[in-house]
């Protein structure tokens, strides 16, 4: 069989022309089961146009939707010492790193940009989960707090948009150290006088959750989005108890006040706009108070 494959198909393929068709032309919805072509997704921000299921949203597209017209100024990725402890599994760390930049295109999980929403500057933070399942190392902790520290520099409020399977075992404790520090440029920014807001997406787990993705001054969330420290099955073998349906989702976490907001992805931009300026008293004149289908946008009773 693998001869046929490797040798036989490839012959007969290239003298008939044909071309092999990439297999991700064609998306499967998790909660449908509805094949949606991948330009379609695309257009529609990663989001199922019939189930309104929101997928994955790659760092880079994040930033473009978000910024106005899609300009913004990436901030630089600090140079920090590769794989520090030689570490090893099935494979070298550093052989997974060098997977993931082929992959994905990005040095680290981390992307952050400089620009405005809605006429608002702000600095924005992404985590691209296809990037080692978003894991906080050393380099992706020293990119948080440099963007932490232009916002100060800046004097604009900061957006944190972490998706992550929490931090990085191939760095150890040098990844957990990456907790305090964030931490710390937190608190730094909230000292400066400028708001921190913090957009949960599919996923937020972990030393993440544990530290600045639970430390904003308010916190949105996408549907469906599961935000948790420790995993569902998890907790249920250790407390031998059935959880409730629905546990850990940004709707369950809603209803029992660890999210302030539940915000459609299309409806982001313009609500960080508005809670932005209520939140440095900056008149909204220029600033629709509405989404685009028109709807009042929600405004967080802490706000």
């Amino acid at each position: 069989m693998n001869w046929i494959t490797n040798y036989v198909r490839p012959r007969i393929n290239s003298m008939l022309g044909r071309r092999e068709v990439p297999e991700n032309l064609w998306i499967k919805c998790p909660e449908t089961g509805e094949m949606v072509f991948h330009k379609d997704l695309e257009d529609n921000k990663w989001v199922i146009p019939a189930s309104g299921f929101h997928m994955k949203m790659p760092a880079k597209a994040r930033l473009t939707d978000l910024f106005d017209k899609g300009e913004y100024e990436a901030l630089p990725q600090p140079k920090v010492a590769q794989d520090p402890l030689k570490f090893r599994d099935s494979k070298k760390y550093t052989d997974r790193l060098k997977d993931s930049r082929l992959k994905t295109e990005q040095e680290d999980t981390i992307l952050a940009g400089v620009g405005k929403v809605r006429g608002v500057k702000l600095v924005a933070v992404v985590h691209e989960f296809n990037f080692m399942g978003g894991s906080l190392g050393i380099a992706a902790g020293e990119a948080i707090v440099k963007a932490f520290e232009r916002a100060i520099s800046e004097k604009c409020p900061l957006v944190m948009f972490p998706a992550s399977g929490g931090a990085r075992m191939q760095e150890g404790i040098l990844s957990l150290m990456q907790l305090p520090r964030t931490t710390v440029a937190v608190d730094m920014l909230k000292e400066a006088g400028q708001p921190y807001i913090v957009v949960l997406t599919n996923p937020t787990t972990g030393g993440v959750t544990a530290s600045y993705a639970m430390l904003g001054d308010i916190h949105l969330a996408e549907p469906g989005a599961e935000i948790c420290f420790a995993g569902k099955r998890v907790i249920e073998q250790t407390i031998r108890e059935k959880l409730p349906e629905g546990f850990q989702t940004s709707e369950y976490l809603l209803e029992h006040g660890m999210v302030d907001m539940v915000v459609k992805r299309h409806d982001i931009p313009d609500t960080l706009a508005t809670l932005l300026k209520i939140l440095t008293k900056v008149p909204a004149n220029d600033v629709s108070a509405k989404s685009k289908n028109g709807a009042a946008l929600p405004v967080a009773a802490n706000a």
